[in-house]
Formats: C-alpha cells, sequence, structure tokens
C-alpha cells in the first residue's frame, strides 16, 4: 500500500509533459507511479487520498538564487539613494546590512523566507548568506531553522576579501564544514562553497575556494556581472572581461553556478557554455539593483542550463516567473521569446539541475515527492495547451493549496503547516527594527 495517493485534474509530469485526469503515487518520500486517476484508484490503493481532480499537479518550484537575510531590507529607511552600484554596495548595503546581522537576525529572517517560499510553491532552494561577521556558526544557525521548514535546500555563506583576507578564509571554511557536517550531509539540507566577485577575491583566494570545492566534491557559487561595474573594473585593472579573467586561471567547469549574468559578451557566453557552467537568473531584482537586462534568451539558444531565483527581493515565485516572462519580450521587442515553456522549466527541471539537485524538477516515477497543488479554477478554459501560460500569468500564492517536499505536506488547505504565519510576520518586524535602528 502507497502512503499518498493523488488524483489530479491535470498532471504537469515536466514543462513538455501534460495529462489530462491524472494523479501520482507516492511512497515515503519517492514518486512510485504516475497515471490515469481511474488506474490508479483501481491499482494502487493508499494510506491517504487527496482528490484534486479540480486542480493542478505540478512539480514544486526551484528558487535557484535566494538571500534569505534580504527579507529584513524591505522598507529599510535610505537617507540619500546611492549613486551606482558601486555606492550601493560600499556605501549602503554591505555597512548597513550585511555588516550588522547576527545569528538571531539570520535564523529569524530564515524562518520569515521560507514561510514565504513555501506559501508560494517553492519546494526546494539554494540560499547565500552575506554576513562575513556572523561566523562560524551562521549556517548551522539557518540550517536548523530550515529543518524545521521541511524544505530542501543548498545552504552557503559568500566568502570573500572586502574586510580581510582572514575574514574571506573563515567564511570558507565555514562552508567546507558545513559540507562536512555530519548533521545534515545526505538530507534535505547540504552546502557549497561561495565566493563573490572579481572585485572583491583575488586569483590567489579564488583558487582556494576551487581547490575545495573539488576536495569536498561540491558546487562552488559566485555572482558574475550583475552590473557594468564588474566588467569595466576587470578591464581596467586586467584588460579583459570578467569571463576572460576566470578563464585566465581556468576556473570555469560544470561545478560552477553562476548568478545575476547581466552584462556579457557573446564571447564570453561561449565560453561558460564551452564548460558547462550552470547559472540562475534573478529578473525582478537585476531590475531593482539598475543592473540591467540579462541576455537570457542568448544564453538559453546556446544551451546554458539557467534557473530562476527571487534573490531575497520579492518571494512570490509566480512574480518572478512573470518577471521572466515579460520582461525579456520587451527588451527583444519580441512576443516569441521565452514562452511558458521555458520559464517554467527554468522554475522546475532546469532550476533543479542548476543548483544541483537529483531527481528533483519534474513529477514521474523514481522522482522525489516535491509537488504542488494549485487551483484550477480559471476564468477562462484550462488546457493542455494553455495551462502554463494560465498558471504564470495568473495565480499566485493564494492559489496553491498544497506544497510537499520529499513526500511531507508542508501547506494543505492554503495553510503553511510547518511555520507559524504569525510568530514569523512578528519576529521578522522586530529583527528588522533591530537591524534598523543600527543603522539610524
Amino acid at each position: 500500500m502507497h502512503d499518498i495517493l493523488i488524483l489530479g485534474g491535470f498532471l504537469i509530469v515536466d514543462s513538455r509533459t501534460i495529462h489530462k485526469d491524472w494523479g501520482v503515487a507516492i511512497t515515503g518520500d519517492t514518486i512510485q507511479i504516475i497515471g490515469p486517476n481511474l488506474s490508479l484508484k483501481k491499482n494502487y490503493p493508499a494510506k491517504k487520498v487527496i482528490n484534486a481532480t479540480d486542480k493542478i499537479l505540478s512539480p514544486g518550484f526551484v528558487n535557484g538564487h535566494n538571500h534569505a537575510y534580504g527579507i529584513l531590507s524591505h522598507g529599510i529607511p535610505v537617507v540619500q539613494v546611492p549613486a551606482g552600484f558601486k555606492g550601493f554596495l560600499e556605501d549602503f548595503w554591505w555597512p548597513n546590512v550585511e555588516d550588522r546581522l547576527d545569528h538571531e537576525m539570520i535564523a529569524v529572517a530564515m524562518a520569515r523566507s521560507c514561510y514565504e517560499m513555501i506559501d508560494s510553491g517553492v519546494t526546494s532552494f539554494c540560499d547565500i548568506l552575506e554576513a562575513p561577521n556572523t561566523v562560524p556558526g551562521a549556517l548551522q544557525a539557518e540550517a536548523e531553522i530550515v529543518q524545521k521548514s521541511g524544505l530542501r535546500a543548498t545552504l552557503c555563506i559568500e566568502s570573500c576579501e572586502r574586510i580581510s583576507a582572514e575574514n574571506g578564509l573563515k567564511c570558507l571554511r565555514e562552508n567546507a564544514d558545513f559540507v562536512k557536517s555530519s548533521n545534515y550531509r545526505n538530507e534535505l539540507i547540504n552546502g557549497m562553497i561561495c565566493t563573490h566577485t572579481s572585485f572583491t577575491c583575488s586569483e590567489k583566494f579564488l583558487l582556494q575556494a576551487l581547490e575545495m570545492s573539488h576536495s569536498l566534491n561540491c558546487s562552488l557559487h559566485l555572482h558574475l556581472s550583475e552590473s557594468p561595474y564588474e566588467p569595466e573594473y576587470c578591464l581596467q585593472k586586467y584588460g579583459m572581461r570578467p569571463v576572460n579573467w576566470y578563464d585566465s586561471f581556468d576556473f570555469w567547469s560544470e561545478n560552477i553556478l553562476a548568478s545575476q549574468l547581466v552584462v556579457l559578451e557573446p564571447q564570453e557566453i561561449d565560453i561558460l557554455c564551452q564548460n558547462n557552467v550552470r547559472a540562475v537568473h534573478m529578473p525582478l531584482s537585476n531590475c531593482e539593483v539598475g543592473g540591467g537586462i540579462a541576455p537570457v534568451p542568448q544564453i538559453l539558444a546556446k544551451g546554458l542550463t539557467m534557473g530562476l531565483g527571487t534573490d531575497g527581493y520579492i518571494n512570490n515565485f509566480f512574480e518572478v516567473m512573470r518577471g521572466a516572462f515579460l520582461i525579456h519580450k520587451a527588451n527583444n521587442r519580441d512576443t516569441n521569446v521565452m514562452p511558458a515553456e521555458t520559464v517554467f522549466n527554468m522554475a522546475t527541471e532546469a532550476g533543479a539541475k542548476a543548483v544541483g539537485f537529483s531527481n528533483v524538477g519534474s513529477l514521474d516515477a523514481g522522482y522525489v515527492a516535491d509537488l504542488i497543488i494549485i487551483e484550477g479554477n480559471f476564468p477562462t478554459p484550462l488546457t493542455e495547451e494553455n495551462i502554463l501560460d494560465q498558471i504564470i500569468l495568473y495565480r499566485n500564492p493564494a492559489e496553491v493549496s498544497l506544497v510537499m517536499t520529499a513526500g511531507k505536506i508542508l501547506k494543505e488547505n492554503g495553510i503553511v503547516l510547518t511555520l507559524d504565519e504569525e510568530q514569523v510576520r512578528k519576529e521578522s518586524c522586530e529583527a528588522a527594527q533591530k537591524l534598523w535602528r543600527k543603522n539610524s
């Protein structure tokens, strides 16, 4: 007997395969079989049967790039808006947000972020903590919250030399210790090595991080050309663009996860593709920081694996998908770019591959039972042909009735079960006020 049988109105196996009146049978944390509802009811008895025949069964969304701590900055008073991307970091973000965080703040922010992700159908995420004064123990503090939430996660802390080389090494060791941690390894939570950019890390430091990732057999994450500032910096200091500079010391490989990729030349895209680098796109936060619009259609056309991320800015994942769906159409003046199938794939299967999650992102036999149920009561007819457009454009967290990660239900009947909404809201407000007072 299976643990859970879910009968669906539509079953989205992946962005290419959609079935009407199909469902899934789940045992433990794994999807055992998918098939027509009538066949499943007859041949696959289960302890719990969920009737979602008027709803949509979908793979859970993968938030490929998040900064959970960023939620504490939402609405933070800014006396004077810093000029340019460099000014934003040096004059505001680093001194007033990242450098002032403590363990309590990051744990509270993670709880609120996890609540918002579950609510909007995210079942897996990759989080980059940027808090150089919180090591050691920062990732452990976050992991305890993530474990309570029930989400699947890859956690890391950004390591760089902007404060000092010593601090950068401390952060690298924090990542390495977390990757090796027996408490979380091989379960829902794991780690990776993380650096920052070419303007905060030396070649020597980056090679240390790369060697560490190789010895631990894990991924290495970095931010890449989020605005024109980094290319301009590299051209002035090294006489070459960022991708070329990293390539000059054989940095790129399939173990690298690069986020942002906003300001790239075609030859840089070619280098990344030739080395099977994985990537994540943040359409909304790229607008917020004024970095520009990433050449995502051109990157995808070259075959790079690319997911979607919130960047800790707007955690409603439907809004992120809408941003990816719409912004590039306007930027390229072409309604055919970034169709719903492409965006949905980035939000699910491609996103899982980008981060490095195995057997995640599709609803098929043998995959992990990471799924969501979305209300199907649209004002116009729902069909196999329009379902992905309908979801991306016209759904929101309120229409996500169930969220499941690894066979465990995290949200049911529209209510998040693992985290208390009022408690995490109250605690995040208090932590934000504490951070803001430090800023005043």
